[in-house]
């Protein structure tokens, strides 16, 4: 066959298949038009699922008539006109190609009252001009019939209730980026969503409220924190309340929703040494930057975004919500504003009465490799009193009242009852006193008597070569010896006994991908929770009321207190209205 120009028709439905997977894909598009044209009230109709009927109207500031065939027309967009403004785009589209793209695949109809006109024009695809029409000011697109000139593609669509569960997420997702718009969604006369504008921070939490449930509200930090000309903000839960599936992760750059390999992994390393094994943390969250530090012209579905500072990014989103989440403690002041951009509080509370003789370490008695030299502080004198009975306010965690099964301590606080895994609640106290002792200590290196040597490619030796002050940083002497070769001559002291290749390679292939590592960091961690879990009370350790007490402050002083260092909760809550409840008092 011949090299020969497509027809039109082909050409947008060629381009359908990149923009228009299933109806979801079409309301994504068509409310995202009419966010751009400044709507503060967005309708959603669907019918069957979208394979039917899917009507977008809204109120915004309409399409001119003389506009309204270049508007279905492929690359033409009123959002952009040069390379300036494309590299500075701030609307949700800017391809021109969503509407002759859905025209293609299905009947499709154009109803807008611009502004500045004195009534509204309809026009669908392949008509020569927009006919006269009743409509208010703003647009009305509706699309009938998706597929039915593909029937191929139509045979991929799922059941009716799956394509509509599809749309729902999509406008739940959308209504999370825009609180200053309305939404409604019906399906099949029947409304589903009422989302008035929500411009206060109450409002705004009654829609997140509705949209992901009371739980989540209920369990969520709210933080704000800017630095460096990036802004964030938004809700992220507690670790307790953890997803089996990544299933309610909302995050959104400039107010577009995007998902990107940058942003989980910096979520994922806040959260590193608080969630339990296999669960996924929960969040909506908001980053503002300056347009042209972040590129969306990546994909045309734009869910993907390019960073120009990707490890400027990574560690501003991990450094803040690694604050936010070990500020979240027993006593903490709620909502109170990150700090991210001062050093995390080193204060560390003495060592409780009842540590054990375990605890008071020196790294060298865990063997030749651990030298560091630290050791933890001496337990008080038996009976010291660690808590002033006499102030007025109950502490967060309250007062001890008696052990139960040497497993459990009761307290009484200004709420009700509080019960504390003794175990887990001192090895997060622990865990976190070793972190602090190692890091004023520094990473020290143990050089290794034979090197190993590690075949990279040709531009990850030159990375390494480039990177040397952060190997130096990480504790890991790597010389390059050749084209394709690197050699480990040295690795931290804790790490006595790490595959140093694997460690080597995962860190080569952080920096690619992240501009950062911490893999060094995560393996220290992991060695210092081994020694935490040994170093802390047992069970059937029968403690002092002054004891007790002592935990519980040192809890309401740790970071992360509220989770041990596997993910697992140290303390639980038991309001009074529930004893009551559990005993029928007052029914």
């Amino acid at each position: 066959m011949r090299i020969q120009t497509l027809p039109s028709v082909l050409v947008n439905q060629i381009a359908a298949g990149e923009v228009v997977e299933r109806p979801a894909s079409v309301i994504k598009e068509l409310v995202e038009n009419s966010l751009d044209a400044g709507a503060k009230k967005i309708e959603i109709e669907i019918e069957q699922g979208g394979t039917k009927l899917m009507r977008v109207r809204d109120d915004g500031r309409g399409i001119h008539r003389d506009d309204l065939l270049l508007a279905l027309s492929r690359h033409a967009t009123s959002k952009v006109s040069s390379l300036e403004e494309l590299e500075r785009i701030n609307s949700m589209g800017f391809r021109g190609e969503a509407l002759p793209s859905i025209g293609s695949v299905s009947r499709m109809t154009l109803t807008s009252h611009a502004q500045e006109a004195e009534h509204a024009f309809q026009l669908t695809p392949g008509a020569d001009a927009p006919i006269p029409a009743a409509h208010p000011v703003g647009s009305t697109l509706e699309v009938r019939d998706l597929f039915y000139n593909t029937p191929a593609r139509r045979k991929f669509l799922k059941r009716e209730k799956t394509e509509f569960n599809h749309i729902e997420t999509q406008i739940r997702r959308l209504a999370l980026a825009r609180f200053d718009v309305g939404f409604s969604l019906r399906h099949n006369r029947r409304e589903i969503l009422s989302l008035p504008p929500a411009t206060s921070r109450p409002e705004q939490e009654r829609r997140v409220s509705k949209l992901l449930g009371k739980a989540f509200l209920e369990q969520a930090i709210y933080l704000e924190h800017q630095a460096a000309g990036l802004r964030l903000y938004g809700w992220v839960a507690r670790p307790l309340f953890s997803r089996s599936q990544a299933d309610m992760q909302y995050f959104y750059v400039n107010g577009r929703g995007i998902r990107d390999k940058l942003v989980t992994h910096a979520v994922r390393q806040a959260f590193q040494d608080v969630l339990y094994h296999g669960r996924h943390p929960a969040y909506v969250l908001y980053l503002e930057l300056d347009p042209v530090m972040v590129d969306v012209n990546v994909h045309p579905t734009k869910h993907e975004v390019r960073f120009r500072e990707g490890r400027l990014v990574h560690d501003f989103l991990f450094r803040t919500l690694h604050q936010s989440l070990a500020n979240d403690r027993p006593g903490a002041a709620p909502d109170r504003p990150v700090q991210t951009g001062a050093p995390e509080s080193r204060s560390t509370p003495a060592a409780p009465p009842f540590a054990p003789q375990s605890a008071q370490l020196k790294l060298a008695e865990r063997g030749a490799h651990y030298q560091a030299g630290f050791k933890m502080q001496q337990p008080a004198p038996e009976g010291t009193a660690t808590v002033d009975t006499e102030q007025d306010e109950t502490p967060q965690l309250g007062l001890a009242l008696a052990q139960l099964q040497g497993i459990y301590l009761l307290a009484e606080n200004r709420e009700g009852l509080v019960l504390v895994d003794m175990h887990a609640a001192h090895e997060r106290i622990t865990y976190e006193r070793l972190k602090l002792a190692w890091d004023e200590s520094n990473i020290r290196s143990q050089p290794l008597l034979v090197p190993i040597t590690v075949t990279v490619s040709q531009p990850e030796a030159e990375l390494a070569e480039e990177q040397q002050a952060i190997f130096e940083a990480l504790g890991l002497e790597v010389d390059r010896m050749g084209s394709e070769t690197l050699a480990v001559r040295a690795i931290p002291i804790v790490l006595h006994g790490v595959d140093a290749e694997k460690l080597l390679r995962d860190i080569l292939a952080d920096l690619v991908v992240y501009g950062s590592s911490e893999r060094i960091r995560n393996e220290i961690n992991a060695v210092l929770g081994t020694m935490a879990c040994h170093g802390s009370v047992r069970a059937n350790r029968r403690l002092t009321l002054d004891e007790m007490n002592a935990l519980l402050r040192d809890m309401e002083r740790t970071a992360r207190s509220g989770q041990c260092n596997h993910g697992r909760p140290t303390w639980t809550q038991l309001r009074m209205d529930e004893l009551d409840r559990l005993f029928k008092r007052g029914q």
